[in-house]
């Protein structure tokens, strides 16, 4: 490896600290320089490409190759605004010329296998890559075995899960501006964990929000849930009934898993979705399948919590299966889970496991102790005009186990004043938070890309 000087070093990790969504990392004083390292990072959305662009920043000297099948990357967070209307889908989208400009070998290719005792990750399209240290981000694939009648086909045809952000998601949009006034729209929602846990009941209220303003006032939103509760959901309730009404004689509906909410079947001729207790039948069916860790990391050995999700070690997402293989973003699994405080699989932490993993790894190449990680996440939630709120998780290290941070994480309040004498909350903090959030996503985009 080129040397690295203490100043270079330390003002590369003020930049990662300063930056959008950046975690907190407590790094030592340098003491020497490293041999030069090959890393190769797989899959290019906001873990992979945060992981390498960082890598690069920390230590021009790393040789850093990113494999990404993809030409153009396209923003899950806030893609359920392009289903209604609100947003234009090449506002999500971006490319990889930033991430190449800083030295980033961009590889657009198919990974098919990864070697870790042989170090090696092949791809379809340009043969093997050698590493020292691999990060896998492979984001999460999709069980449709698990809901019966429902393929991989009819969710790219005519049940349309998009919840990978692209052309399913104009495919719903466009089923959506089709759905008559006094059409029922149902979101079948899979049991947890699953990427970005408010997406599901964001998506009805962008739905309703577009059903109010499009003529269809008589429209229903049905959210089928397989889990009894979800995240936000005070808030969550507190819009719907204040902007499109909630509830049976509402326009959005929500039936928890023991009230009948799990889908079990469908049927796709009919749009029908059969649940425990009923038949409900649709003007637009969508169904959200149960997820897992991306197809190379199961494939990889790296799936080793059921075989669906990736354990990793809390210091520095290192896989617990393979030595020199860290995973990062939606794939992984963390976190104070049996408490319900387990890592969100979200953008913003894909894009904070990514810098502490960027950090360690460039300490330990340049012969530096490891760096003291916190894990950060923020999530905003647009569910009408004007109507936002947002969570902020933080976790740290102790003893070898994650460990959830009350001070400092928070959710945006249901209601000001006390238990006794609330107050409501006025509406310029949700007005506040829903411009928020777009400026949140234009930071985050950039801090991953540019």
């Amino acid at each position: 490896m080129n040397a690295i000087d203490r100043r270079r070093f330390l003002k590369a990790l003020s930049s990662l600290g300063a930056a959008a969504g950046a975690s907190l990392l407590t790094l030592p004083e340098a003491r020497a320089a490293a041999p030069k390292a090959r890393v190769v990072v797989v899959g290019g959305g906001f873990g992979g490409a945060t992981a390498a662009k960082y890598l690069r920043l920390l230590d021009p000297g790393i040789d850093v190759t990113l494999i990404e099948r993809g030409t153009l990357y396209t923003s899950c967070p806030l893609s359920n605004e392009v289903v209604s209307g609100e947003r234009h889908i090449k506002t999500l989208q971006t490319g990889y010329r930033g991430l190449a400009a800083r030295g980033v070998k961009v590889v657009h290719a198919e990974v098919t296998a990864i070697d870790p005792a042989g170090k090696t990750v092949a791809t379809a399209e340009d043969g093997s890559f050698p590493y020292d240290a691999l990060i896998v981000s492979p984001g999460v694939d999709f069980d449709y075995a698990a809901v019966e009648g429902l393929t991989q086909e009819l969710s790219e045809t005519a049940i349309p899960h998009a919840w990978k952000a692209g052309p399913q998601t104009l495919l719903l949009k466009k089923q959506l501006e089709a759905m008559p006034d006094g059409g029922r729209f149902v979101i079948a929602v899979p049991k947890g964990p699953f990427r970005c846990p408010p997406g599901p009941y964001e998506r009805a209220a962008q739905v309703a929000m577009h059903c109010m303003h499009h003529g269809k006032k008589k429209a229903k939103i049905l959210i089928l849930d397989a889990n009894e509760s979800f995240s936000k959901k005070p808030l969550f309730e507190e819009a719907w009934k204040a902007l499109y009404g909630y509830g049976p004689t509402g326009m959005i509906e929500w039936v928890s898993a023991s009230a009948g909410g799990l889908v079990e079947r469908i049927d796709a001729g009919s749009l029908t979705a059969h649940t425990t207790f009923d038949d409900v039948k649709a003007d637009v069916l969508n169904v959200i399948p149960p997820h897992r860790a991306g197809k190379i990391a199961r494939d990889a050995g790296l799936a080793t919590l059921k075989g669906n999700w990736c354990e990793v070690k809390p210091e520095n997402m290192e896989s617990k299966a393979h030595k020199d293989i860290y995973v990062i973003g939606d794939a992984c699994v963390g976190g104070e889970t049996s408490t319900g405080n387990g890592f969100p699989k979200s953008a913003h932490m894909a894009n904070s496991q990514a810098k502490v993993v960027a950090a360690s790894l460039a300490a330990k190449l340049n012969g530096l102790p490891a760096p003291v990680p916190i894990y950060t996440n923020t999530c905003y939630s647009v569910v009408g005009h004007d109507w936002g709120f947002s969570v902020v998780h933080l976790f740290r290290v102790q003893n070898g186990q994650w460990v959830y941070i009350k001070e400092g994480s928070g959710i945006s309040p249901v209601a000001l004043g006390t238990k006794q004498a609330p107050k409501p909350v006025p509406r310029i903090y949700r007005k506040m938070e829903a411009e928020y959030a777009d400026g949140w996503l234009r930071n985050l985009l950039a801090d991953a890309f540019a």
